[in-house]
């Protein structure tokens, strides 16, 4: 079959431009991503693209983010079409995604022939169809694996695919040229190593199965081991070992990012039998499904720790695919409710987003399945009450219906966010007080707002940003934890240290926070909720009401001292923006703030509840700071007394 006619190309609503940067797709002055009409098509809506809260953006940047989009659309319907093809047999869908293949081989070469795009910003790894090399290995994962799928199913119609060859050799050899590039930066352990050496494997593999006819002895190499893109030294095996920690973090712990490379892995290791695979890359395979599965509440909420979007349909379409993989890669990979979660997030965005996931669907339904050996079998150990990656620093206790993840370690880099000992609360289906996640990059005020400290809740001093820091676990038992950051001239904030208990009480989550500082200073400790939150003083205590589909109450105290003594803390509650996929929502935000403090401890005991309305009583709060003392008075009457950790005062 010959590549089509330009009007053919046109017919079949292909985009005839390069992309540029899809984090450009956002509102200039909502910070909100934008509408996704008109995707996939060949060109954005005349007038241009709309933004939930009503405006118009028409903008260079913009026009080059909903190409990238559509692209990467584009794409997804191919491999869906070839998948669906290899396994029902339908010449119908073959055609299709062989013509739409072919018409791509004739954009291809007409937009991107010249080389690297030269409207890339300076800072990028520059790619050829779109400003990222890391975005041209994406969309052309989805091509290699729509023509790896036809050629493999129907060996005796290969020569249709021929038109294809120039694409899939261009990216696998651009591929190559940029993660050469970043191995000699000293970047190997970037999370776009994962995507180029995944679009070399799938793009050279893909064209060996065209020009071998479709026979699979006369394209596959003779052993895993021969194939460098992923047993080599810079090759897939050898990045998730270096790009990840022993308990299975990706190393910026950052939850998208970490889906992000993990997908690229499954997606790479096509055809590969998993028990074949060399034991620690293996293992370590594993350890990255079950961080997502241990990670995420009952009901399949992904905390958005640091840089990733806290809602976004794309996204969710992402998750799908990905459980579809780890279900085939380890058996119980426990992502069902993560996957079923996802699902319903794209029904309710509703049109511009596809009804059901058919890609997922294909994947796991592909004839033969994903990978060549039937799922590991792996024995895991009954879910703890505190889990903790020491590493990345990310903690996860459950206590009585509360879904905690506290944040301590390393910043994550460029994805970091000022989130030092930040405390998340979720119910199983109720996000109390997300991580609120990231706007896409191109907004830089609003980019700025969600990495700083004042969008978490956490602690802060003087109402300033910290410098990057890394904080430590001091101790852990199988029902609680204490974690630390103290701070210096070129950590955190210099001259405070804070610690941050959490205990699994009996029906109940106790959270201590102290912080001390050599000199007064104004300390705070934040609420940040998105839910309706009721806030009531109540003598000596603040008492919290959390709505949603799940009902939490809090009841908190504080005390601080400075040079001179006492000094009092204030509950403030002031309007604040919501998560990341709407800035423009408006949440209550609470700051206990102590003026003029050396020292500041600030105690709270959550409760949840079985729905809406009800709320638990019984629940009583003392604090004695002189003994440094929290007690708790439970439901039954019973007391429980917990000792304040480290210094509760500063003299």
């Amino acid at each position: 079959m010959t590549s089509l006619a330009p009007e053919h190309t046109a017919l079949a609503g292909l985009p005839r431009e390069r992309g540029g940067w899809w984090h450009n797709f956002v509102c200039p002055v909502h910070g909100t991503e934008l509408s996704h009409e008109g995707i996939p098509g060949p060109v954005p809506p005349a007038g241009g693209v709309r933004c939930p809260h009503g405006c118009r953006v028409d903008s260079e940047p913009v026009r080059g983010a909903w190409l990238v989009l559509s692209h990467q659309a584009w794409a997804r319907r191919i491999r869906v079409l070839a998948h669906r093809a290899a396994r029902t047999g339908s010449d119908t869908d073959r055609d299709e995604a062989v013509a739409l293949l072919a018409a791509y081989a004739d954009v291809y070469a007409e937009v991107a022939g010249g080389g690297e795009h030269e409207r890339a910003q300076d800072w990028m790894l520059r790619g050829r169809l779109f400003h990222q090399a890391l975005t041209d290995a994406i969309w052309s994962v989805s091509i290699g694996h729509a023509v790896w799928s036809l050629a493999e199913s129907a060996p005796e119609r290969t020569a249709d695919l021929r038109p294809v060859l120039p694409v899939l050799d261009a990216t696998a050899e651009a591929a190559r040229a940029a993660r050469d590039r970043l191995v000699g930066e000293g970047r190997f352990t970037s999370n776009y190593t994962a995507w180029l050496n995944a679009a070399g494997r799938v793009c050279a593999r893909a064209a060996a199965l065209v020009r071998a006819g479709g026979v699979a002895e006369g394209a596959a190499p003779s052993s895993l081991d021969d194939d460098e893109w992923l047993a080599g030294e810079h090759g897939q095996l050898a990045h998730a070992l270096a790009a990840t920690t022993r308990g299975g973090w990706e190393w910026e712990a950052s939850t998208y990012y970490h889906g992000f490379v993990l997908r690229a892995y499954l997606l790479s290791l096509r055809g590969t039998d998993p028990a074949a695979l060399p034991p620690a890359a293996r293992d370590r395979l594993v350890a990255m499904v079950d961080v997502l599965a241990g990670l995420a509440t009952d009901d399949g909420i992904l905390p958005a720790i640091h840089d990733g979007p806290y809602l976004r349909p794309p996204l969710a379409l992402e998750w799908t695919e990905l459980c579809a993989l780890a279900d085939g890669f380890v058996a119980d990979a426990g992502l069902a409710a993560v996957a079923a979660r996802a699902r319903r997030e794209v029904a309710a965005a509703g049109p511009g987003h596809g009804p059901g996931d058919p890609l997922a669907d294909e994947l796991r339904a592909l004839p033969g399945g994903w990978f060549a050996g039937t799922p590991l079998v792996v024995d895991r150990p009954a879910r703890p009450v505190v889990s903790v990656d020491e590493e990345v620093g990310i903690a996860v206790v459950r206590a009585a219906g509360i879904h905690a993840v506290l944040d301590h370690g390393p910043h994550g880099a460029g994805h970091g966010h000022h989130d030092k000992l930040a405390l998340y609360l979720y119910g199983q289906r109720t996000p109390w007080q997300p991580d609120p996640g990231q706007v896409p990059y191109g907004h830089p005020a609003w980019r700025d707002h969600y990495m700083s400290a004042a969008a978490h809740p956490g602690v802060r001093v003087d109402d300033g940003d910290p410098a990057e820091a890394t904080g430590r676990l001091l101790d852990r038992d199988g029902r609680s934890l204490t974690v630390e950051v103290r701070g210096d001239a070129t950590s955190w904030y210099d001259g405070v240290r804070a610690l941050r208990r959490l205990v699994a009480g009996d029906g109940y989550l106790l959270d201590v926070v102290v912080a001390t500082a050599d000199r007064a200073r104004r300390l705070t400790l934040g609420l940040r909720p998105d839910v309706p939150l009721g806030v009531r003083l109540d003598g000596d205590v603040v008492r919290t009401g959390w709505d949603g589909a799940e009902r939490l109450d809090g009841v908190h105290a504080a005390r601080a001292a400075g040079p001179d003594g006492p000094v009092p803390v204030r509950a403030a509650v002031r309007p604040g923006p919501g998560p990341a996929d709407d800035p423009q929502r408006e949440r209550a935000h609470v700051d206990w703030t102590a003026h003029g403090a050396t020292s500041a401890v600030w105690v709270s005991v959550y409760r949840a509840g079985a729905a809406a309305g009800d709320v638990p009583d019984g629940v009583e709060l003392a604090v004695d700071v002189d003994q440094a003392e929290v007690r708790v008075r439970r439901a039954d009457g019973a007391v429980d007394v917990h000792r304040v950790p480290g210094e509760a005062t500063h003299d």
